[in-house]
Order: structure tokens, then sequence, then C-alpha cells
């Protein structure tokens, strides 16, 4: 699923911006999972607040999060780098996905976190 996304924003991007292409794509997956992964943790945490369980205080669960943020980017950074892109961009038919839609994924997430950290 995500393979298509990045496709998506890397065919859309080459038309007008060339090689930086790689950069906006890289960037974007790299945000993409992370929303996807902050979202997931706060719900996470929220929910546990609310069952009142004992949870991670909010200094572990950032830590946490930092060094899963470093694990994904440089799992997407050599993911995406050289022969598995050519790979998949070749594989992958890439249906046109609206480029507001792609980047409205992201900070639709990032919405959805914000409000769940704020749960007390």
């Amino acid at each position: 699923m995500l393979d298509n996304y990045y496709i998506s924003i890397f065919n859309y991007y080459k038309k007008s911006i060339g090689k930086r292409s790689l950069t906006v794509a890289l960037f974007y997956i790299n945000l993409l999972e992370l929303s996807i992964l902050l979202a997931l943790g706060a719900f996470f945490m929220a929910f546990a607040k609310q069952m009142r369980l004992v949870t991670l205080p909010s200094v572990k669960f950032w830590v946490l999060f930092g060094i899963v943020a470093l694990f994904v980017i440089f799992k997407n950074w050599m993911r995406y780098n050289g022969k598995k892109r050519n790979v998949l961009n070749a594989n992958l038919k890439s249906k046109d996905i609206s480029i507001y839609l792609l980047w409205f994924l992201p900070i639709g997430c990032f919405i959805i976190a914000f409000i769940l950290l704020q749960v007390q």
C-alpha cells in the first residue's frame, strides 16, 4: 500500500522537478509512516489512560517514538534507494491518486494524533 503512494508521489513530481522527485517522495513516505505511527501511539496511550492501565510516562513515549522514527527513516532510505525503486516503478501500475488526497493523509493523521494526545 505504501509503495503505491511512494510511486504516485514520485511519478507526479518527476514530471515537474526531475531528479529532486526522489527526495520529495522519500520525504513524503517518511512523513506518512511517522504520522501513522504517531496516531497509533497516541490512540493506544489515550486508550490506556481511559482504561486506567499503567503506561509509559510521556518522556519515555517520546524517546521511544524518536528511536522508532530513526529506524523508519533508515528503513525507507534503504528500501527506496536504487534498484528496489526501479523494480517497484516497473512492477506497480500506479493508479492516478489525487495529489491533494496524498498530502492530506499525513496531515490528517497528525491532526488525529494531536487530538488524541489531548485526552486526559
